[in-house]
């Protein structure tokens, strides 16, 4: 197969996807990586030429690789993530609706185009969690216990273009990051960017029913294949606080050839999350459409990640 990566140089010496390159190039595909930011690009002619099976988007949510991506969907070619799936995750005010309105436990979610807006939330819903609309990695997040402290945070807010506020769901400090991967889901515990520490490590944690659920309902909301959801385990139950197409799968075993097996099969087939999304808005999942590996402690999921690169 001919697959055209679309990495921003934000991730050019990211392992992920430079690893899925790799491994895809090991196994005789081959792979046109083109860096949007830093090219000068003819639009017509990069996607009317039908030369690639598919193209795959790793970029910053504001960057301009979507809308070359979207570009090559209009042109009929298949793209991982489905193109018309990933702005409803790229822009968190958007995302906010579209998971409400699919049935996902979500917090209420304020969204401005000026922050001195913000002013005009209730004091009821304080602490909030501020943070841009087309925010990625951890950007710009900000916990506000009270009025007072959104002045001060104004002129730090003022370069931004859309926010969204939610009141703060309590937690013990680290999130549940769930992959979602060729049909299987992987849980991670990490630090929270609210609350960092730098002796919490990201690590393999087992998955609950709960949590397996709704991340698998998150795929369907969403019309997504290939990845990531923040989970908060609040006082009244899991929460979604964020939700990531094509995420580092940090933790997952054996990462790039999963991923790359995905990417291939989506490449041959098209995306079956995206196509069941646009037939209809989903009802709140019931079953569990995606499988969860046999969870093995760490030492045994090392032992087999060596032996798999044997």
């Amino acid at each position: 197969m001919r697959l055209c990566f679309l990495v921003e140089e934000h991730y050019r010496h990211d392992g992920m996807p430079n690893e899925v390159i790799r491994q895809l190039t090991a196994w005789g595909h081959q792979v046109d990586v083109v860096r949007p930011g830093g090219s000068l690009l003819r639009m017509g002619e990069v996607v009317a030429s039908g030369a690639h099976d598919a193209w795959v988007l790793k970029t910053v949510s504001g960057g301009p690789g979507l809308t070359l991506l979207e570009a090559a969907a209009s042109a009929g070619m298949t793209t991982v993530n489905d193109a018309r799936s990933i702005r409803g995750v790229r822009d968190k005010a958007l995302a906010a609706a579209i998971g409400r309105t699919g049935g996902l436990p979500m917090p209420p979610t304020y969204a401005v185009a000026r922050p001195e807006l913000l002013r005009e939330i209730p004091v009821a819903e304080y602490p909030l969690v501020v943070k841009p609309a087309d925010g990625s990695s951890g950007r710009a997040v900000h916990l506000v216990s009270a009025p007072g402290e959104l002045e001060a945070l104004l002129p730090e807010l003022a370069g931004e273009h859309m926010l969204i506020a939610q009141p703060y769901v309590a937690n013990s400090g680290t999130d549940i990051k769930v992959y979602a991967v060729g049909g299987e889901l992987f849980a991670t515990e990490r630090c929270s960017p609210l609350h960092p520490d730098p002796a919490v490590r990201e690590r393999r944690v087992p998955l609950s029913a709960e949590v397996a659920a709704i991340a698998a309902q998150v795929g369907a909301v969403y019309g997504l294949d290939l990845y990531g959801v923040d989970v908060l385990l609040g006082p009244d139950g899991p929460v979604v606080v964020d939700v990531n197409d094509f995420p580092s799968f940090r933790q997952v075993p054996d990462a790039a050839a999963r991923v790359g097996r995905a990417v291939l099969g989506l490449a041959r087939t098209g995306s079956p999350a995206a196509a069941a999304s646009a037939a209809a808005c989903p009802a709140p999942a019931r079953g569990l459409p995606l499988s969860i590996p046999a969870q093995a402690s760490a030492a045994q999921a090392s032992a087999r990640a060596g032996e798999a690169a044997l």
